[in-house]
């Protein structure tokens, strides 16, 4: 545990977890230095939109997932303007100690349920720095290690310092690579695939290497996910021989996981499948691994965290913060 409060940086990548490869060194690099492991999900209703899908998900991974619920998954546009005195959730600030979270996006749908839930929402705008033609050093920075820096900035980081008072405590960068924008700046952010999410990794961790201050302030999470997904890929499923255990007599005394629990509740169709993958980072604070690269695999067989309930995960992030109790062991 950090001797002071954390500032916390979330890139959740909504799709991107099928899409690694080899090439992806730099992604693979910040797994070998991580805490890894897994976030379970729902198991999703049949005939359920691209949309809904997302803000399913996205509102598992901010324990929203009841209210989500309590709404049948009606989030659209024209919400954006909710009263959230109305919200059937306390807001993210009244539930975790007055915590100031931001979350940028380009989807319509994911800015109206982050309003929703207490999130500043801020539009892609915040992280492009204007080029100006006469100066020519802003012109050679490249546009992800740009984009990194004015992330940074936002938690109150800037040249490898820590300053006293910051924007938010919390940011979250939401991609998905399915999106097309014919809007240039939204483009930077939504047409880019795991090649440039890989570039913005590295623009971080340069930020923020062990000799800057930055480096013990910052915890840096990275959430990838597979999208929509069917059951029949056994290689991304958390039990091995399924069919065998199904069969076992000992499967009837086998002890419930905790990724399937909330609250001391079994909560019922939990996906034992296709989970998110998540590797954090936090310079002298998070416990690094046997980890090499960014897959499902690896987690599996060597990640130290094995697989929790997405709803937890902020609350584990909130605790980093100094926002939150902890939750479990």
């Amino acid at each position: 545990m950090a001797d002071k409060p954390s500032r916390a940086l979330v890139i959740y990548g909504d799709g991107y977890a099928s899409l690694l490869s080899p090439s992806h060194v730099l992604l693979h690099s910040f797994a070998s230095r991580a805490s890894c492991g897994f976030l379970s999900l729902r198991t999703p209703p049949s005939g359920e939109s691209e949309n809904d899908r997302m803000v399913r998900e996205l509102a598992q991974l901010l324990d929203a997932y009841d209210c989500y619920r309590a709404r049948n998954g009606q989030h659209h546009e024209a919400d954006a303007d909710v009263n959230l005195k109305e919200s059937p959730m306390p807001t993210i600030s009244q539930r975790f100690m007055g915590l100031r979270a931001a979350l940028i996006t380009i989807c319509p749908n994911v800015k109206s349920f982050a309003r929703e839930l207490g999130f500043s929402v801020l539009e892609i705008d915040v992280l492009i720095t204007p080029r100006d033609p006469s100066n020519k050093h802003l012109q050679e920075v490249p546009e992800a290690f740009a984009i990194a820096s004015e992330l940074l900035k936002l938690l109150g980081f800037s040249e490898g310092r820590v300053l006293e008072k910051s924007e938010f405590d919390l940011v979250i960068l939401h991609i998905k690579t399915s999106e097309r924008s014919k809007d240039t700046k939204e483009k930077m952010i939504s047409d880019t695939g795991v090649d440039w999410l890989n570039n913005l990794v590295s623009g971080i961790m340069q930020a923020t290497e062990p000799r800057l201050d930055i480096s013990s302030c910052l915890h840096f999470s990275i959430i990838l996910s597979y999208g929509t997904v069917t059951a029949t890929e056994d290689q991304y499923s958390f039990i091995l021989n399924s069919g065998t255990e199904t069969n076992s007599d000992l499967s009837r005394v086998q002890p419930r996981q905790s990724y399937t629990m909330k609250g001391g509740n079994t909560l019922n169709g939990i996906r034992h499948h296709h989970p998110m993958l998540i590797a954090q980072w936090q310079e002298g604070v998070t416990r690094r691994d046997m980890v090499r690269e960014f897959s499902f695999k690896e987690f599996r067989e060597h990640g130290g965290n094995l697989a929790i309930l997405a709803d937890r995960f902020l609350h584990e992030v909130a605790f980093k913060l100094w926002k939150a109790p902890k939750y479990g062991a």
